[in-house]
């Protein structure tokens, strides 16, 4: 089991790192007036988004595995069912990415560079949050 916990915490850190580079990117994005910038931008996020997304399946499917594999002891755990929701906002999140670099490559974007600055600290927000209730376990 340390094994897969190892690689999950290394699948984990890696989607955090796209998840965090990736909207500010957007930031990029919006604020650049350039065609020659804005196409650049656009191949550099569908780039990474395509990276990180199998990581990300890979976070979420060995974070299941663990799971179930110590089903008898998280069972009364109250955390898991609130990290596993967390889980699930930042999966909403990263898709949610995918559908604004889609925005950005019809050139329908507008959302101000302003707007994706607090976009990009969402993940921030949650890794706090899930770090907290796995390591502290507050319930």
């Amino acid at each position: 089991m340390l094994w897969l916990k190892a690689f999950h915490i290394f699948f984990v850190v890696s989607w955090f790192a796209g998840l965090f580079y990736l909207p500010r990117i957007f930031v990029n994005h919006a604020m650049a007036e350039e065609q020659a910038v804005k196409d650049r931008l656009k191949l550099m996020e569908r780039k990474l988004y395509k990276f990180v997304s199998p990581i990300g399946a890979l976070a979420v499917i060995t974070g299941l595995w663990l799971w179930f594999a110590y089903a008898d002891q998280l069972a009364i755990d109250g955390w898991i069912y609130v990290k596993t929701a967390l889980v699930a906002v930042l999966v909403a999140y990263h898709l949610y990415c995918g559908h604004l670099i889609k925005v950005f490559g019809d050139e329908r974007n507008a959302r101000s560079h302003v707007w994706f600055r607090f976009f990009n600290e969402v993940p921030v927000l949650l890794l706090i949050a899930i770090v907290i209730l796995v390591v502290v376990k507050p319930f």
